[in-house]
């Protein structure tokens, strides 16, 4: 069984920095993907940034094209989001997420979850 485990949120000024962390266990079987989602108040959960097992494949949403950065550690199944240049409208819990198989930009192609991690950039 895979269980997530996310940290790092916090208060942030606009403009300022954060960095998540989410780790998962390595037993089989091996997680393939690994992702972060958000939900900002009265907005469904949506896609942020998603990495595969070997990090060469990486996919962003448009609206943290150029200010966040998702990596892995090598040969584990940890992943971090850097998150520089926040802005008020990046407010949201913050999920990680894991499938066991190839997932693209959908919440329902992550079979794991971890808990959410609140994210509040003030203005």
């Amino acid at each position: 069984q895979v269980q997530l485990q996310a940290c790092g949120g916090g208060l942030v000024q606009a403009g300022g920095s954060l960095r998540l962390s989410c780790a998962a266990s390595r037993r089989p079987p091996p997680v393939y993907v690994m992702a972060w989602f958000r939900l900002a108040p009265g907005k469904e959960r949506e896609f942020v940034a998603s990495i595969n097992r070997s990090g060469g494949i990486i996919d962003y949403a448009d609206s943290v094209k150029g200010r966040f950065t998702i990596s892995r550690v090598k040969h584990q199944n940890i992943e971090y989001l850097q998150m520089d240049s926040l802005k008020p409208e990046d407010t949201a819990v913050y999920y990680c997420a894991a499938g066991e198989n190839f997932a693209g930009r959908e919440r329902s192609e992550y079979k794991y979850w971890g808990q959410g991690t609140l994210v509040t950039v003030s203005s």
